[in-house]
């Protein structure tokens, strides 16, 4: 992940790990952090996504920059640092059984979270990149009223966006993208449409571009991301 305008990190995080299986394919491995509160005590929690390449540890090195007061935060990790082979925008049948897999895992966490007491209008979620596209995906899915969810570069997935995948009502969930324009993996058209179907399904998006800034992640983001989603009240 390039973090071109962001100090370079020094903290390391010796997170917990949870590892079990989503099925006899795919391991559900969940970075919890220990800089923040544990699940059983927290009322709010944040899913930290990471990008192709990345992993759960470097995603959540993010959350320093974050307003993440009372939150518990995690971090699931996808098999070989990469949550589906191909571009965002290839044929889903192209990124299958990955894709399935990989909405099976951020459920998985969404339940995990759900079950030590969470509710789900308190489970937030960040991505970046595959991340982000993962994150926005499953929202659209699983359409329901989250805390909030940013999204730094990244689009529904798909050749064509299938809307038959999308059903529920997000119900005001408040949801910041931002994004590069152009960016040389996601083209801003797919934003725009992505925007227009969360908005169909309820929920509050705003948007930010940054002309030509290219695909990486800016300290801008992260305060709006903390202004417009953690830090926002019910």
């Amino acid at each position: 992940m390039r973090q071109a305008s962001l100090p370079k990190i020094q903290q390391y995080i010796n997170s917990q790990t949870m590892n079990t299986q989503i099925n006899n394919t795919y391991p559900f491995n969940l970075e919890i952090s220990p800089d923040y509160l544990s699940i059983d005590q927290a009322q709010k929690a944040l899913i930290m996504v990471h990008g192709r390449g990345g992993s759960a540890k470097d995603i959540l090195t993010l959350g320093q920059y974050l307003d993440l007061k009372d939150f518990a935060v995690v971090a699931p990790e996808a098999a070989n640092n990469s949550w589906y082979p191909q571009s965002f925008m290839a044929d889903s049948k192209q990124n299958e059984p990955w894709l399935s897999a990989a909405i099976d895992t951020i459920d998985k966490t969404v339940q995990t979270l759900n079950q030590a007491g969470i509710s789900l209008e308190n489970i937030y979620f960040f991505g970046f990149s595959q991340g982000a596209c993962l994150s926005l995906e499953y929202i659209a899915r699983r359409a329901q009223r989250y805390g909030g969810a940013v999204a730094i570069i990244g689009g529904l997935i798909g050749k064509t966006i299938q809307l038959d995948n999308y059903k529920g009502d997000l119900q005001g969930t408040p949801v910041f993208i931002g994004t590069s324009n152009p960016d040389f993996h996601v083209p801003i058209e797919r934003v725009y449409a992505t925007i227009n179907i969360l908005q169909d399904l309820g929920a509050e998006v705003t948007l930010k571009e940054y002309p030509g800034f290219g695909h990486s992640i800016n300290q801008e983001e992260l305060d709006l991301a903390s202004q417009l989603i953690f830090a926002r009240q019910h």
